[in-house]
């Protein structure tokens, strides 16, 4: 809990692994009073707590009736609650929608699932991966006449699953604190993804994206739209979509613009690409990034993610650095006016303390009981 513009907002957080916690994570770090409900032992497969900044942890059993109650009282202190389980879990532990809602008719019970709340696969287990294929991302992602290439797990879990369920927990805040009335948030990630398809789904609607990979704008298949190996065995991205950049690129890269005619073309692409992959294996990243920099050819080093908190601009801007004795991301977006803590001075995660559950609501003797 800190400043920024989420300061006074309350979100309860039943701990998960995956896109609820970062949701979680990306609220607390904008500064709002996150208690996360643990349970005892460790959960998750990420070395330490890395989503767990800025929120403090009560440990409670579920399974006793008096620690439920404790849960349902923290809720009425709560603008939202999230929570990532299988449809029916909070209902069968007694803290569903309806008994949270009638404890706090205010409340915003965001629930995070990869399927959804219903529909045939409602119950059934998937991970990123099976999220994404069935919206049709994974399919377009990979080079031609390969498999299609998992992108992380970013897609699913965190733009479609995490940034979906922040930004529709937030909408429902707002429109309680218009209405007075709260609601059921179900954000599912396969919804989620489809909305990011938005772009892809009009190129295709307007003829211009294939099915097939590798050969599309920005899949790959465009000579200006790829990565590419350096001499040194490192890569570059290319990114020069429009003429400007597209004419830089080429003069960074020692050729004219005769040498590639009429580049928009598919039908040369391939050739073209060729070209451009042979000139570049012939500098190291290094020289390459000298040759480009300053310029607006839109070429950048493909750096690891050991190798990006050093360059100059993520340095600059302090995107990442070591805080916890680990490698951090700063909170995003940046504020002017209600600006969130530095990332140096952000909280790690504390257990919850007796004046939090105060703050919550609850008397000190039920607060004392569940600290014990």
């Amino acid at each position: 809990m800190g400043e920024g513009p989420l300061k006074g907002v309350r979100v309860l957080e039943f701990e998960g692994i995956g896109p609820a916690p970062l949701a979680g994570m990306l609220m607390a770090d904008l500064g709002a009073d996150v208690l996360r409900v643990g349970r005892a032992g460790p959960i998750g497969v990420s070395r330490g707590d890395a989503k767990g900044r800025g929120k403090r942890t009560l440990i409670l059993d579920l399974k006793r009736p008096a620690h439920v109650e404790a849960a349902v009282a923290l809720a009425r202190s709560a603008d939202a609650l999230i929570e990532g389980f299988r449809p029916g879990v909070m209902e069968r532990l007694g803290l569903g929608p309806e008994p949270m809602l009638a404890a706090n008719p205010r409340l915003v019970y965001g629930r995070m699932t990869g399927w959804g709340q219903e529909g045939p696969l409602a119950q059934t287990a998937g991970h990123d991966i099976n999220y994404i294929a069935l919206t049709g991302a994974l399919h377009a992602m990979g080079r031609a006449g390969e498999p299609p290439a998992p992108p992380l797990n970013l897609i699913g879990d965190y733009a479609g699953g995490a940034l979906f369920l922040a930004f529709g927990v937030l909408a429902g805040v707002l429109s309680a604190r218009t209405t007075g009335k709260g609601q059921v948030v179900d954000a599912a990630m396969v919804d989620g993804v489809c909305v990011l398809l938005t772009l892809f789904h009009g190129l295709k609607a307007d003829g211009l994206w294939s099915e097939n990979r590798g050969e599309n704008l920005l899949d790959g298949g465009a000579h200006f739209y790829d990565a590419y190996e350096t001499a040194d065995g490192k890569f570059l991205a290319v990114g020069a979509i429009e003429p400007q950049f597209h004419a830089a690129l080429l003069k960074g890269l020692g050729f004219s613009d005769a040498e590639f005619p009429d580049r928009m073309s598919r039908a040369h692409w391939p050739a073209y690409s060729e070209k451009v992959a042979a000139r570049i294996r012939e500098r190291t990243q290094a020289e390459w990034t000298s040759v480009f920099e300053g310029t607006d050819a839109c070429v950048s080093p493909i750096l690891s993610m050991d190798e990006a908190p050093s360059h100059p601009h993520m340095r600059a801007r302090g995107s990442l650095g070591v805080a916890g004795g680990m490698m951090r991301a700063a909170p995003a977006p940046r504020f002017s006016a209600t600006p969130a803590g530095e990332l140096e001075t952000l909280p790690e995660p504390t257990p919850a303390t007796l004046e939090d559950l105060s703050r919550w609501g609850l008397g000190a003797d039920a607060a004392r009981a569940l600290l014990a």
